[in-house]
């Protein structure tokens, strides 16, 4: 519209406006709804295209923030002139370098330990780790920080520089050795006691059980027992019902569980003390395991990416059928890939089903 009829329509500052100020706003709101517009489709496929994978919301994490980082500086560059916008792109470059290079301790650290803790994948949610003076169950896995269920049933929230710059221990899942220790005097028999702590580790439905001397005391001997536990999950429980047993059998056999001071110390041989053989009535009702109630997020976490990894597995499966069915010539091979098909999509579709309660199940309980 010609500049003499917007000042014969409209007021001098409104032309004005319109003039000098509304095309800059125009690219602005332009670029904001345009990059709103890229990010929430691009986080609506990742959401969809990582469903079902491991380390798939550690992918979405990096690019969304990739998308959000260009979406601020295409935001900010906009309502400025061609010639202006190569000198703040300059002066962002050299802000980002200086801001990565200062953080790299922090920030950039902890993605990078992040990115390196899924590339070797030497934890995963639901093991049981020890790292510096904390332990417990993973119960959430980020790009920057790990999370931990403790034995109070608490979360603690580890970075994932610590974990890179401290040794962590992570109980195997096909076992780990469960173990205790007792001091017994002089004047028992060293078989006697071996025999009596080696029948306790078998009680406590340990494998494989023996038993150490680790140290010759001044008045006693300390004897380790040692015992496989499978069922990694239970290992608290397997702890103490060991130190559960220890004292009954080293009881039945007659031998006394008492500090060599008070030994030293009493001046007859009269009293023994054993305490007296209680029976009790095994309760036929089923409770839950201590494991169950502290590590209840951690175990779930351990459940859906379980379903996570058979969402993969199943994914490749249904590929590799997929390129047989074409590869195939007679009608009876196309007839047993399609069946298998079929089935891998049900698994499939109910392994979805699983994981989906799983996640909600597990969004309860942050």
């Amino acid at each position: 519209m010609p500049h003499f009829i917007l000042q014969s329509v409209f007021p001098e500052f409104l032309v004005r406006f319109f003039r000098d100020f509304w095309p800059p706003v125009q690219d602005t709101v332009l670029t904001i709804i345009g990059v709103l517009i890229i990010y929430s489709v691009a986080n609506f496929i990742l959401k969809r295209q990582m469903k079902g994978h491991s380390d798939g919301l550690l992918i979405k994490q990096i690019i969304l923030f990739l998308l959000g980082l260009f979406g601020f500086i295409s935001i900010v560059i906009a309502p400025l002139k061609p010639e202006l916008q190569k000198e703040v792109l300059q002066l962002l470059g050299i802000v980002l370098s200086a801001t990565f290079a200062l953080a790299s301790t922090t920030f950039l650290g902890n993605a990078l330990a992040g990115i390196m803790n899924r590339i070797t994948n030497s934890c995963e949610p639901g093991d049981f780790i020890r790292v510096g003076d904390y332990s417990g169950r993973i119960s959430d896995r980020g790009l920057f920080h790990i999370e931990l269920q403790t034995e109070d049933r608490d979360l603690t929230t580890l970075p994932n520089l610590f974990l890179a710059n401290n040794p962590v221990k992570v109980i195997r899942n096909s076992g780990t050795i469960i173990s205790a220790v007792a001091s017994l005097g002089y004047d028992v028999p060293r078989q006697k006691i071996e025999q009596a702590l080696i029948e306790a580790a078998k009680e406590a439905e340990l494998s494989e059980p023996f038993v150490y001397i680790t140290e010759l005391g001044d008045f006693s001997i300390v004897y380790k027992v040692h015992g496989m536990l499978t069922d990694t999950k239970r290992i608290l429980t397997a702890k103490s019902r060991l130190h559960a047993m220890m004292l009954d059998k080293l009881h039945e056999a007659e031998i006394e569980i008492v500090s060599p001071s008070f030994m030293n110390q009493r001046q007859v041989n009269e009293t023994v003390f054993i305490p007296q053989q209680y029976k009790h009535q095994e309760s036929k009702v089923e409770v839950a395991t201590p494991e169950e109630i502290m590590f209840d997020k951690a175990e779930q976490a351990s459940s859906v990416e379980f379903q996570k990894q058979r969402m993969s597995v199943l994914d490749t499966k249904l590929a590799e059928l997929t390129q047989k069915l074409k590869d195939a010539d007679d009608p009876q091979s196309k007839k047993a890939y399609t069946e298998q098909i079929s089935l891998v999509e049900e698994l499939k579709k109910t392994t979805q089903e699983r994981l989906d309660k799983g996640m909600e199940e597990l969004k309860k309980k942050e």
